[in-house]
């Protein structure tokens, strides 16, 4: 079985408005006591077993990953000794990175780039908090590509304050244009305890709308030749991210950082979101539970290639109950889902609602 490596970077220029993952914001750059902290738990972890010598993929996320210098992420990717041919991806904010940074991040062992672009509107990013421009964004593919980064991620947020079909198309022609062979396209979620939780900007659209800008964007993008995977994920043929899909094919993978998830070994663990807890040597991760069918079922119903209920009986011994199974009957009636050779899939108007389908499927 594959196993991946999470490698969380809590440090930022700026914390964005929108966003609920840990992070500390006002960074310069990532300090070398918090990179020998991930080394040392990777070591601690090898040796007891619940990390490979090899991982099959590496991930870098945030936060923002691209203040670790090369050098910096030459001894992470080092000490993670990823097996080779692996993914090694780095999450990148285009107002960090040129190419003599990118090309460093590649000869320390990175292959693969995702650029958190978001928007191609200079008002809309401002709005966001986001400290880059749309120019820093066009800039940073063209000096990935010079570099000799292939395989390039890059973020489009919809459904934005004052939000139209001309925002995502400029987005999306910032993003394929630059030499993008993968895109992750999701909505705004306001979250409590951001900034725009505590205040929510004017001119956010109303749940209908934002579900028409989704299914607009799934269109857009299939036309521009990236296929759709996942719920939010998007790419060329043979450019689908291999790490997140460990994720949601319930695959084993280990996460270092404060907030940072793992499952191994069907046990789950994170984390506290603390970062001077996580540089005490003494730190442990707090036990989450067994990982259940009922994670199995919900993380598969996000990927375009569904819940096989053969897979889910041999694997959990569960079968889906006759309430349950017309359930589904109304989701395909609805054309919310697909159901064929006893695998269910949700179409895109049903990955909208997939969280109301959820909770009646597993109620």
């Amino acid at each position: 079985m594959a196993f991946g490596l999470y490698l969380h970077i809590p440090y930022c220029l700026a914390k964005c408005r929108y966003c609920d993952f840990y992070s500390k914001g006002g960074s310069r750059g990532v300090p070398q006591e918090y990179v020998d902290a991930l080394v040392l738990r990777m070591d601690r972890f090898r040796r007891q077993g619940l990390l490979p010598e090899h991982p099959d993929t590496v991930y870098f996320g945030g936060g923002t990953p691209s203040l670790l210098t090369p050098e910096q992420a030459a001894r992470l990717i080092s000490a993670a000794s990823p097996a080779p041919g692996a993914e090694v991806t780095l999450e990148a904010n285009p107002e960090t990175v040129d190419e003599a940074s990118l090309t460093g991040f590649l000869q320390a062992g990175v292959n693969r780039l995702s650029l958190g672009v978001q928007t191609a509107f200079d008002e809309s990013l401002a709005r966001l908090g986001r400290p880059h421009t749309a120019a820093q964004s066009r800039q940073a593919f063209a000096a990935a590509r010079r570099a000799g980064f292939v395989n390039i991620s890059g973020d489009i947020m919809m459904a934005l304050p004052h939000y139209t079909r001309q925002e995502f198309d400029a987005t999306l022609e910032l993003i394929a244009s630059g030499g993008a062979t993968h895109i992750s396209a999701y909505l705004l979620k306001i979250e409590p305890g951001t900034a725009f939780g505590k205040s929510p900007p004017a001119g956010l659209p109303d749940e209908d709308a934002a579900a028409d800008f989704y299914l607009y964007g799934v269109e857009q993008l299939e036309k521009a030749g990236f296929a759709q995977y996942e719920i939010s994920n998007f790419a060329r043929p043979g450019f689908e991210g291999k790490h997140n899909l460990l994720y949601w094919n319930c695959q084993d993978y280990l996460g270092l950082g404060p907030a940072a998830h793992s499952c191994v070994n069907d046990r789950r663990f994170y984390w506290p979101g603390d970062t001077h807890a996580f540089l005490d040597p003494n730190c442990q991760p707090v036990q989450d539970g067994d990982c259940s069918a009922e994670d199995y079922i919900l993380l598969q119903l996000r990927l375009t290639s569904g819940l096989d209920l053969n897979a889910l009986k041999a694997q959990y011994n569960v079968e889906f109950s006759q309430k349950q199974l017309r359930f589904v009957e109304k989701c395909v009636a609805a054309g919310y889902a697909h159901f064929q050779n006893n695998v269910l899939t949700l179409t895109p108007a049903g990955l909208i609602i997939q969280n109301s389908i959820l909770c009646e499927l597993l109620d």
